[in-house]
Order: C-alpha cells, then sequence, then structure tokens
C-alpha cells in the first residue's frame, strides 16, 4: 500500500493506492480480509465506520441461529437439498442458493477451527435443530451472541496477520467509470486529513444492510449501512421490496423472539393519558386461542402475511398501537396475561406440550423465563433492563433486508472488481431459513476474495489518471463540506424525520398513497440538499454525508416498493393495503390485503439509478443448477483454474 498527501478541491487528501479494500468490520467483511490474505493476496486493507459498530457484533436474539448443512444423526441432507431450500425463499438465483449450499459447511468448520465454540455431542457431532424454512435440521447456535463470536474471533484472526484497518472511515462515495471500480472517497472526522481517497482494483463491501433507514429498527443505532452511495454509482438493487420484520424492544434494541414469547408474557398498551390496557386477547375468539398465537410467535417469530388469521396478527395489532396510533407497547414479564395463571389446558396442543415438557406451567411470565432460559433473562439484566420488576418497550421493527445489491456467483456486482457481501447483498428472496443470513455473509465474502486471488490482482492506475466522471465526483462530495458549514446543526432533526417517514411508509403495511408522498419529500429535500442542510462541526458533516446516503437509499427502496405495489400483493414481511382485499378482524381498511402468493416468486426485480432516478426492471430467477460432475472432469479443469471463473 502506497501513501501520499494530495490537494484536491482545495483540500488536503490522503490518498491510498492499493489492491483491495474491504469496507466493514462484521463477520463478512474480517472473513474477507482473513480469506484474502490466506489465499495470497496481501496488498489489502479494512475500512470501518467504527471496528466496535455493526450488526454482528451487537445483535442476536434469545438462541441465534447459524444455518448450515447438518452434519450429525441420520437425518438425509445433501448440499442439492439445501440449495433447494434456499431457492424455495422465492426471487432467489439458483447458482448463489448452490452456493451458498455448497460452501456451507467449509465456512461453518473454518469457525469452528479459529475458536467459534459451536456445540458437539460427546461423539463430536455438530448437532443442530430445525429453523423456519428448514427441512433438516440444519441451525446451530453459541447462545444469544453467536455473530458477535463469530466477529471476535474472526477479529483476532485479521489481527494475528496486521491486515491494516482504517477506523472512523465513513465511505461518501464509491468510484466507477464505464463500469469499472475506480476506487473509495471516505470522510473520517477526527482525522488530519478528513478526506480519503482510496485508489483501488477491488473493493469488498461488506457494510451491512442500510439499517439506520427506519425509525423502527432493530439494528443497534451503531449500524447505519452505506448502500446509497453504492446504489448512486450505478450498482444495481435487487429485491429492495423484501425486508423481515418483527416484534422487538427498543431500549435496547434486541429481538423478543423465541423464549421471550413462549412464556406467555402480558401485552399492554399506554396511551398520552397514561392509560394501560391489555388489547392482544380482544381480537381472538378466546384467551386460549391468543395465548397459544403468543407462543406462536417465538418461533414465527418475523412478520408473515400468509400468517395474519394466526400469529401474525399480533404484529399488526402492535403496529395498530404504535404507529397508528401513537401509543407504547410493552410486554410486562411481572404479570400473566388478565392478571391470572394461564389455564394451560386452554392453549393449542403444540404449545401446552411444550410448557408442560418444560415444567414451565407455573408462576408468572418472567419466573416461567428464568426457568426455561435463564440467559435470556440474564441478556436483558446485563443490558440494564430486570424483567423481574420493569417493563419492556416494543415495537415491529425492521430486522433484516433480504434484498440488496446484486450479485453474480462470485459475489460480483454489475460494477467489476465491486462485491457486495454480508447483507448488504441482495442473495437472499421473499423468504429465508432462519440463520441463514450469517451463513450468506461467510459464504459470500469467501467466494469474492477466492475469484479476486485469481482474477484481481495487480496494483490501481494511477490516481492522478482517473476519468473525469471521477475526479468531478471527489470534487462534489468535498465541496458539499463547505456548503453546509454552518452556525446550527439541523443534521439529527433531518436524520429523525426521515426515518419516521420510512417506517410509516415503507415498513411492512405499505400504501400507494404513503409512499409516493414519501418519495416527493426525499425528492425535495435531495433538490435542495446544500442549501437545507446545516452542519456545525466534523461529526454533523459526517451526519449530514449519511444522511444523504440514507435518502438516496431510501428513494430507491420506496421506487421499488412503489414499482411491485402496481404489479404485485402482499408477501412476506410486507402487508401492501388494498381497499377491496381481506381485512384482518376488527381492523381498519388499511389493514386489507391480497396475498401474492407464487405470483412473482420466479423473476427478481431489478433497480439502477441514473441522472438522480431510479428505474426498475424484472429478470427471470437464474434456475438452480444441477450441480456435482464427473470427477475426472472437474479435477482436470481444477488443475488448471480452480474452476473460478
Amino acid at each position: 500500500m502506497e501513501k501520499s498527501i494530495q490537494m484536491i478541491s482545495g483540500k488536503s487528501v490522503a490518498v491510498f493506492s492499493l489492491n483491495t479494500v474491504i469496507v466493514g468490520s462484521g463477520a463478512a467483511g474480517l472473513n474477507a480480509a482473513d480469506t484474502l490474505y490466506e489465499l495470497g493476496q496481501t496488498d489489502i486493507a479494512i475500512v470501518t465506520n467504527g471496528i466496535n459498530r455493526g450488526t454482528s457484533r451487537n445483535t442476536g436474539s434469545d438462541k441465534q441461529t447459524y444455518y448450515k448443512l447438518s452434519l450429525s444423526g441420520n437425518c438425509p441432507d445433501s448440499v442439492g437439498a439445501m440449495a433447494q431450500d434456499l431457492f424455495n425463499g422465492g426471487c432467489v438465483d439458483g447458482d448463489i442458493a448452490l452456493c451458498e449450499a455448497a460452501l456451507s459447511a467449509k465456512s461453518f468448520l473454518k469457525l469452528c477451527s479459529i475458536g467459534v465454540d459451536f456445540p458437539t455431542n460427546r461423539f463430536g457431532e455438530y448437532v443442530g435443530y430445525q429453523t423456519d424454512h428448514d427441512t433438516a435440521g440444519r441451525a446451530t447456535s453459541v447462545g444469544p451472541l453467536t455473530s458477535r463470536f463469530m466477529t471476535l474471533q474472526l477479529e483476532q484472526e485479521v489481527k494475528k496477520k496486521n491486515i491494516p484497518i482504517f477506523d472512523g472511515y465513513q465511505i461518501i462515495a464509491v468510484l466507477q467509470n464505464q463500469g469499472q471500480l475506480r476506487g473509495l472517497l471516505a470522510y473520517s472526522p477526527k482525522s488530519w486529513h478528513p478526506f480519503a481517497l482510496f485508489n483501488c482494483k477491488n473493493v469488498i463491501y461488506a457494510t451491512g444492510g442500510p439499517a439506520g433507514m427506519y425509525e423502527l429498527s432493530v439494528f443497534p443505532e451503531s449500524q447505519m449501512g452505506a448502500t446509497g452511495v453504492a446504489l448512486e454509482a450505478g450498482v444495481k438493487g435487487r429485491n429492495l421490496t423484501e425486508w423481515q420484520f418483527g416484534l422487538a424492544s427498543l431500549a435496547p434494541r434486541w429481538n423478543v423472539s423465541g423464549t421471550y414469547m413462549q412464556v406467555l408474557p402480558r401485552f399492554v398498551s399506554i396511551d398520552n393519558q397514561g392509560n394501560e390496557y391489555e388489547f392482544i386477547t380482544d381480537y381472538y375468539q378466546d384467551n386460549g386461542k391468543a395465548l397459544s398465537m403468543i407462543f406462536k410467535k417465538g418461533y414465527q417469530w418475523p412478520f408473515d402475511v400468509r400468517k395474519i388469521d394466526g400469529s401474525s396478527l399480533i404484529d399488526l395489532l402492535v403496529y395498530q398501537e404504535t404507529v397508528l396510533k401513537g401509543r407504547k407497547v410493552y410486554l410486562d414479564f411481572t404479570k400473566n396475561p388478565l392478571n391470572q395463571l394461564p389455564n394451560f389446558d386452554q392453549l393449542e396442543p403444540e404449545a401446552a406440550q411444550y410448557l408442560a415438557s418444560a415444567g414451565a406451567t407455573f408462576g408468572t411470565p418472567v419466573e416461567r423465563l428464568i426457568h426455561m432460559n435463564e440467559p435470556a433473562y440474564t441478556l436483558y439484566l446485563n443490558k440494564g433492563v430486570d424483567l423481574k420488576t420493569e417493563l419492556l418497550e416494543v415495537a415491529v421493527c425492521a430486522q433484516h433486508n433480504n434484498g440488496g445489491l446484486d450479485v453474480d456467483m462470485w459475489w460480483q456486482s454489475n460494477v467489476k472488481g465491486f462485491f457486495p457481501c454480508g447483507e448488504v447483498a441482495g442473495s437472499h428472496g421473499v423468504f429465508r431459513p432462519g440463520g441463514s443470513a450469517l451463513n450468506a455473509g461467510q459464504v459470500g465474502s469467501t467466494r469474492a476474495a477466492q475469484y479476486i486471488a485469481v482474477h484481481g490482482q495487480g496494483s490501481p492506475d494511477d490516481w492522478q489518471v482517473l476519468p473525469d466522471d471521477c475526479q468531478n465526483v471527489i470534487e462534489e462530495k468535498i465541496k458539499l463540506a463547505s456548503q453546509i458549514l454552518s452556525n446550527e446543526d439541523n443534521t439529527w432533526q433531518l436524520i429523525t424525520e426521515a426515518r419516521f417517514r420510512m417506517t410509516k411508509a415503507g415498513g411492512c403495511v405499505r400504501s400507494t398513497k404513503e409512499m409516493e408522498k414519501a418519495i416527493t419529500e426525499i425528492d425535495a429535500l435531495l433538490r435542495n440538499f446544500a442549501g437545507s442542510v446545516k452542519a456545525n462541526t466534523a461529526q454533523a458533516i459526517s451526519l449530514a454525508y449519511y444522511l444523504y446516503d440514507m435518502l438516496i437509499c431510501q428513494k430507491g427502496y420506496l421506487t421499488a416498493m412503489l414499482s411491485f405495489d402496481r404489479i404485485g400483493n402482499s408477501r412476506g414481511s410486507a402487508l401492501y393495503s388494498r381497499i377491496n382485499g381481506t381485512i384482518p378482524n376488527r381492523l381498519p381498511d388499511t389493514f386489507g390485503y391480497c396475498l401474492d402468493g407464487d405470483a412473482n416468486t420466479q423473476v427478481i426485480q431489478e433497480i439502477v439509478y441514473k441522472n438522480g432516478e431510479f428505474t426498475c426492471s424484472f429478470r427471470p430467477v437464474r434456475p438452480l443448477p444441477e450441480g456435482g460432475g464427473f470427477f475426472e472432469n472437474v479435477w482436470k479443469e481444477y488443475r488448471k483454474n480452480k474452476n473460478i471463473y
């Protein structure tokens, strides 16, 4: 890596020239760096907005799942079977599904080898359990913080290799010319030279999903995302409509799935006058049904329009209380629903048998929680919330983006040399098995590293011969800092307003009117961004760059949602409001819906940004390849180029 200090647009800019930049310090980014180094490409560096930030390091659930090929027992499984399950999620490219299945065991065993302590039985089998959309018991876990343990162990490997880490650098522009990557521009508010140009041949973009777009979000507050600047540079997006939403606590931000629901907590709504009431039982035919659906919400955790007549009605009820009525909703683990011990015999057989088998047909919800899963109780206690005495505020939150930036089977985008990996890559479809995102991040970053090691070698061109369009982008981004500098600061206010707008228009309930209104408001702010935004510190300027990224991103996502709204109906974790649709029991017309079914599962929506506007199109999914092959032929080709092409 070469470094110099240059004057660009009147600013002192640090210029770093190297082969590959890995953006992001989560599990996908760290694995990419470690794998590249192991493959002999050592002219690399990690660039991160914050080494201790991000989703991988700071999130989990009651039992965070890692999804991989079955490695225990006599339950039949195969790469082909796993690929088929991934492909069945709808709007999934078959070659990507096969890659994620083929490398799942290798990626999983690497994590085991570097110290991620996945449990084995006394025979050494990596035992598993069945997760959602899973047919073979492929799930495993190291507890509530699986992804954190992965990240910490991968970070150790990176540090052993002395791979440079640029900490505190925010990507504000992706530079490309005629479909070829040319580098990145970053802003570092605490640096002597706040602007940095990374002149490189390859970028592995592991920035996570656009987590900060929504007001109601389970992503850690430190996780921002940087999808907007990639879209702005012409990187294609795909399946941007497909988010996953679910119930989560707000302080701390955490999924309330699994045992948190299975112990049957009380749902309480409190209005502006402080009036408290339970509301879930009002919408089911009897209390036994209501409690059974609360129980099911534990493993049917994501909001799913196909389950609105069952457990997913709970999500809509919470959404109505919080977003539409402006109230606060809490889980109360200190008291039983309706202030009486549930009649467990009235529960549906599945719930009744589960709780009986667990010996949890007694006491209060928090007593049942400690009995069944004490680490789940301790997790909140360690975060400053004692469920024995405190109510837990919850909402229906954005939890995972199944869509994202478009990639091929090597996780390369339409911009050559630019490889989105992890959640920022749109490798999933409408549904996905629980825990498959962790596998996808490890597989995608490995595939990108393998491709670069074979086809992406060498030094970048001299930064001084960057094409004019790249130079113009650099100058415009640097100039913006001076344009918005002021004695005032409204960056956080504008970010807050933008997040609220996105939750209302592009959350789990979407109406044509709200989406069109939101796009109009976003356009107005983007047109006069420099005149509307005021920043009075270097940190505020950083927030302004983030706001710009977020607005571009929101416009792209809302455009995709509006485009799908015209040709499709409700699917996955999104209800598209239909006046003449099915209206759930005792709910307003806003929640009228029609199911999309399988009508659009074999096409992928793509979106591209050009001249300030997004354009959507649809293409067929790439089919699931047959896989396998005659060994002698595969081996012959492998000796030539390791079949990396």
